[in-house]
């Protein structure tokens, strides 16, 4: 946060500078601190944008294994379920032959 407030104050007093400045180099290293400070800003923005990235990334491949072991138990479950039981065909041949 420091950093961010003293990059402010630079950026301000650069600004200030070329406002009431007389001299052209004085107005061109302000000029050229800006332009520092801004490719600091955007770099500091860019390698947070794309931590997020990455965390979403991770999220995401966290979600699509959840998914996957879901449906690999709904498989299993629903197998199961689906599944004749072994004597039914044995039982009823056994009561026709009794007959």
């Amino acid at each position: 946060m420091k950093k961010v407030i003293g990059l402010t104050i630079l950026l301000a007093m650069g600004a200030l500078g070329m406002a009431c400045g007389d001299a052209g180099t004085a107005n061109n290293a302000a000029a050229n601190a800006n332009k520092a400070a801004a490719n600091a800003m955007n770099t500091a923005a860019n390698t947070m944008a794309n931590a997020a990235n990455a965390m979403a990334n991770a999220a995401n491949a966290a979600s699509n294994a959840a998914s996957t072991a879901a449906n690999a138990a709904s498989n299993a479950a629903n197998a199961m379920a689906n599944k004749p039981a072994a004597n039914a065909t044995s039982n009823s041949n056994t009561a026709n032959a009794n007959k």
